[in-house]
């Protein structure tokens, strides 16, 4: 009887010094009933680390003639300094000056677009963009696939995905946390409308900018028409797969179209060809850049 009752007293000890620490918020190994807030109290609680920071400290353009500037500044001619993505032109206040600043922008941005380029071309001027190291990677390309001799030349639906997700895909193999703003192709009939009542930049077009778009810029006829919507579908379908394939990348943002819907008028065509984007054109593109980037949710 004497063991029983001593083990009883035990039992009751124990009991009582448990509910002791209970109400400690403490459990009977010191740690917090929720499993470690005694061990916690005294430091920070480490924050995660987010999926996209809205202020990268470096910037790499690829794409093709818009983001080299071309035709901002002289006819036929680049004028990077004007660019959206990566230019140092205060009027334009480019992406890069606007996330960097000045000085910064000038030591952390790399421009490797290319005019004339392609979504095929896409892949070779990531490895290039690589080699920086950038935390952000600025994409605009697309409109040189609609923009072809004839519409049957254009690049297939099929073939701008698979072109696209290579060019991704090569980024990610070396830099898989990098962050990619991606913008939609501009809305080309809408520049047809605007600029084809300018005679200086239909002179312009015969030289070859944008023939499956721009030839024969006053035609109305069904043949003309039916040839523009055919451009217009397409370029929609590009869309599409720039959205779908940056949708499955947590570090990528497509701008939802917003480059394709904006209302681009001769303030912002270049006056020397009346389809690229003029000094006041590059600035917007690069608002819409900036607005995408540094938004707190996709």
């Amino acid at each position: 009887m004497r063991k029983r009752s001593h083990r009883l007293r035990a039992a009751h000890a124990v009991v009582a010094v448990t509910a002791v620490l209970a109400a400690a918020g403490c459990d009977t190994v010191g740690r917090g009933t929720s499993g470690d807030t005694g061990a916690r109290a005294g430091r920070p609680s480490a924050s995660p680390t987010p999926e996209w920071d809205t202020s990268p400290d470096s910037v790499a353009a690829v794409g093709d003639s818009i983001t080299r500037g071309f035709d901002a500044c002289a006819v036929l001619t680049d004028c990077p300094e004007v660019s959206w993505a990566t230019g140092s032109d205060a009027a334009v206040n480019s992406l890069a000056v606007r996330l960097l600043g000045v000085a910064g922008a000038s030591q952390h941005s790399w421009n490797h677009a290319v005019t004339g380029a392609r979504m095929r071309d896409l892949k070779a001027q990531m490895d290039k963009a690589v080699v920086h190291r950038p935390e952000l990677v600025a994409v605009m390309v697309g409109a040189n696939d609609a923009c072809r001799a004839s519409t049957a030349e254009m690049t297939s639906v099929a073939d701008f995905r698979t072109q696209f997700q290579d060019a991704m895909n090569t980024l990610r193999q070396t830099l898989p946390k990098t962050q990619v703003y991606v913008s939609s192709v501009p809305n080309l009939k809408r520049l047809w409308s605007e600029g084809r009542t300018n005679p200086l930049g239909k002179q312009i077009w015969k030289l070859g900018i944008c023939p499956s778009m721009l030839g024969d810029a006053d035609a109305l006829d069904g043949a003309a028409t039916a040839r523009r919507e055919t451009v217009q579908a397409r370029v929609v379908a590009y869309n599409k797969v720039l959205a779908d394939v940056c949708a499955k990348d947590r570090r990528c943002r497509f701008d939802h179209d917003a480059v394709f819907d904006y209302r681009f008028g001769a303030q912002q065509l270049s006056h020397w060809d009346w389809f690229h984007p003029s000094r006041n054109g590059q600035a917007r593109l690069a608002e819409i850049a900036y607005r995408t980037v540094t938004a707190k949710t996709p």
